[in-house]
């Protein structure tokens, strides 16, 4: 299956967390970096998740934030550390593509954003991902 999520992060389950409908599943990236999903307990029931199964996040450009620091008071689970690579800016909307330890995430934000946060290659950034928005995929 092909998809047009830019974002497809390999890594293995760490932990899987029930709830009463939805499930915390944790995620040890290819690159090192911790990761947490909130997926449906369906989903983790269909997909077989449990310690040790290979995964994919993914994350949608839209839902990748950038910072151009670490900020301990937000709830944002997912954040990491990495630096800009790639920036193309269009009329309202600029891609901007991030390397981090073992791999690379793409950000489409606004243009002014990009502005405001002085951003360009070879910035130092924060990516950010809302737990909700990382979906999960199996082989």
């Amino acid at each position: 299956m092909t998809l047009s999520i830019r974002n497809q992060l390999p890594g293995t389950v760490t932990e899987v967390r029930p709830g009463g409908v939805m499930a915390t599943v944790k995620v040890r990236l290819d690159g090192g970096q911790d990761l947490t999903s909130v997926i449906t307990l369906e989903a983790v029931e269909e997909l077989g998740l449990a310690p040790g199964t290979a995964v994919r996040a993914l994350v949608k450009s839209t839902e990748v934030s950038i910072a151009t620091s670490r900020d301990e008071g937000l709830s944002i689970r997912n954040q990491f550390a990495g630096a800009v690579t790639h920036m193309e800016l269009g009329t309202v909307m600029a891609t901007v593509k991030v390397t981090m330890a073992g791999g690379e995430l793409t950000a489409a934000i606004t243009k002014d954003a990009a502005a405001d946060l002085g951003l360009f290659v070879g910035s130092d950034v924060i990516a950010l991902i809302k737990a909700t928005e990382v979906a999960l995929a199996t082989a």
